[in-house]
């Protein structure tokens, strides 16, 4: 896979490429690039892309990273024909808004939902810490709580402040119009 600029990719779409974001629905709702395709990397396993010779793709995410992480697996993904052209938007959306390109945006849809956890997290740690500094030490209960279920979820996978927050009414409302 070769990766591409925001530029070079404009130029590749004019001639026919197809534009492909690989995230999550969510991510897709709150923004996106005008006329790409959405075909998050688990439907993108389990369907396969078909495709024709000569045919280019250009897959992205929000920062470049998750799909040159996924370069190989997205290759294997691509049914059909031999000879497609498959490259990677470098720097993915954001690269593409620094280069003034077009994004359509959703300002009803929530901030991702790790982004909700790190803001949680962080909020609950700082408020532990100054409470427990200009309060009562026993508020420091809060911020040791938050990092011990921090840690529970790097070992476990699973994290229960994010399981919380999906149940937010925001989040709920958020689910429903995505998958419509």
């Amino acid at each position: 896979m070769k990766a591409v600029t925001p530029t070079q990719a404009k130029s590749l779409l004019a001639h026919g490429a197809v534009l492909i974001d690989v995230r999550d629905a969510g991510e897709h709702a709150r923004e996106h690039i005008p006329d790409s395709r959405h075909m998050p990397l688990d439907v993108l396993e389990a369907n396969g892309l078909p495709c024709a010779i000569g045919e280019i793709f250009i897959f992205y995410c929000r920062s470049g990273h998750r799909t040159m992480l996924h370069a190989e697996k997205i290759a294997a993904c691509l049914r059909g024909e031999d000879g497609a052209r498959i490259h990677i938007l470098e720097g993915g959306l954001n690269a593409w808004k620094r280069a003034g390109f077009d994004v359509h945006r959703s300002t009803s849809q929530p901030i991702e939902l790790q982004r909700q956890v790190h803001l949680s997290a962080g909020s609950l740690t700082l408020l532990g810490v100054t409470l427990g500094a200009f309060v009562h030490p026993g508020f420091y209960i809060i911020a040791a709580g938050v990092g011990a279920g921090l840690m529970l979820a790097g070992l476990t996978g699973f994290c229960g402040m994010a399981r919380l927050l999906m149940k937010a009414p925001w989040n709920r409302r958020a689910a429903h119009t995505a998958n419509e």
